[in-house]
């Protein structure tokens, strides 16, 4: 049984992604097809989350973040949001629209947001994911859907924040 846990929790730990890392200069594709880099942000602090806009979880976790971009604006924070579920791009501004997203939200492919998560291709992972980016363009840290951080996202990202501001 031992070995059966350490073996699980070392496979866990084989796939996490390095932090902190320099962001990658992501493209994101806005609601009306037009690329946006991930790097026109750089010095702000950048949430980034990504998202399906199937996802309940997701849904609820736009508005929220809408909330604290409102909040933290004037204090230099950038939310970005990138849906990457199948159709992402015919679904992502009735996204945008139906739930008040107050923040630039766009669509890519699951290839490149895997690339920028370090997520391996064909290992599981949940959504949302929010990442944490730093005035110099460096990734603090990120949390996949499935951790209890994202339990509370009003909460926990403000202290994420405090953190990294």
């Amino acid at each position: 049984m031992h070995k059966l846990l350490l073996l699980s929790t070392l496979a866990l730990t084989a796939f996490s992604a390095t932090v902190p890392r320099p962001a990658p200069d992501f493209t994101i594709q806005n609601p009306g097809g037009r690329p946006q880099l991930l790097s026109a942000y750089k010095g702000k602090t950048i949430v980034l989350a990504f998202m399906y806009t199937t996802c309940t979880h997701c849904q609820k976790t736009a508005g929220e973040l809408s909330a604290i971009q409102k909040e933290f604006a004037d204090k230099g924070v950038q939310v970005v949001g990138v849906t990457f579920d199948v159709d992402a791009a015919k679904r992502v501004k009735s996204f945008n629209k139906v739930f008040g997203v107050t923040f630039p939200c766009g669509y890519s492919a699951e290839k490149p947001v895997l690339q920028v998560l370090q997520q391996p291709e064909g290992e599981p992972y949940f959504v949302p994911v929010l990442v944490f980016i730093d005035k110099n363009f460096v990734i603090r840290s990120q949390y996949i859907g499935d951790e209890q951080f994202l339990g509370n996202i009003p909460v926990n990202v403000r202290a994420e924040l405090a953190k990294i501001l």
